[in-house]
């Protein structure tokens, strides 16, 4: 680690890369960017001081090591390599066993392994969260709308279902209307489960039916590692959480990342959504 060195973005797909390069910005922080090519988004790639398969350590390992960073942080999505890929990576660095261990606990687990990796070579990772709290949803956050008794409950099946799911390291977000679970997030990420459920609301002409409610309710696994993977969203998660006849979103509060706040805050209202922040049970409540 060198404490004088600027500040690494490991950068996958979204927005958060993106917003995190502006705040930096911002700030006057010396950044660099390593793009992960088929994942960062085209504006991104262009500001890029190098780019690297997402699986190519040598070369990932190589520009960290001439950058000498004071830190490391691992912002947007990725989809989750084949198996094949993943033992080619760490064939060099971990026996197969180990390999297939990781693979076998779910997505966190391996997320969790790059970070040992990075830790192993003397660099410091760091979550977006830490080098810009600004992002972070705080417990006031709060639409103009408010969640009716029918969203409360909703909220609160939703936090227990995703509470026992964490077990399972399978998704950060859930959609429920009262007590029904209409979907649970998988490996396709929110946006496409919440147009899976706009989907199953279609008519057989293709019109949604009337707004049919529900909740949004995406938080942080019991657990995880904050510094990888934190929920986010902005104001598309918005609009398609619209697009689907949610009445609301709800989020962990200290533990998502709420981009372009002020602009998903007007979207919701605009739309007449509530987006409320709420404490999870199974985390310390966020410091404001």
């Amino acid at each position: 680690m060198n404490p004088d060195g600027p500040i690494a973005i490991l950068a996958g797909s979204g927005q958060l890369p993106i917003q995190l390069v502006k705040h930096l910005e911002r700030v006057g922080r010396d950044y660099r960017i390593l793009a992960f090519r088929g994942f960062a988004a085209p504006e991104l790639r262009r500001q890029a001081h190098a780019s690297a398969d997402l699986l190519d350590l040598k070369t990932i390992m190589s520009v960290l090591d001439g950058w000498r960073p004071q830190a490391v942080s691992l912002v947007g999505a990725v989809r989750r390599p084949g198996f094949s890929a993943l033992l080619g990576a760490y064939s060099l660095l971990r026996n197969r066993q180990e390999v297939m261990e990781v693979i076998a606990r779910g997505d966190d687990q391996v997320l969790r392994g790059a970070v040992m990796l990075l830790e192993e070579r003397g660099h410091r990772v760091v979550g977006a969260h830490e080098l810009a709290p600004g992002l972070v949803a705080p417990s006031s956050l709060r639409g103009a709308r408010e969640a009716g008794a029918d969203d409360r409950q909703a909220i609160a099946v939703g936090l227990d279902l995703l509470n026992s799911l964490s077990a399972f390291d399978i998704g950060q977000a859930a959609i429920v209307a009262r007590e029904h679970v209409l979907a649970i997030e998988g490996p396709e990420g929110t946006d496409r489960m919440l147009r899976r459920v706009r989907g199953m609301r279609q008519s057989w002409f293709g019109l949604r039916r009337s707004k049919e409610g529900g909740v949004l309710i995406k938080a942080a696994k019991r657990g995880q590692d904050l510094r990888v993977d934190m929920p986010t969203i902005g104001p598309k998660t918005v609009q398609e959480a619209a697009r689907a006849g949610l009445s609301g979103i709800a989020v962990g509060a200290g533990s998502t990342l709420v981009l372009e706040q002020e602009e998903t805050l007007a979207t919701a209202d605009r739309l007449g959504l509530f987006l409320v922040a709420v404490d999870l049970p199974w985390m310390e409540p966020p410091h404001e």
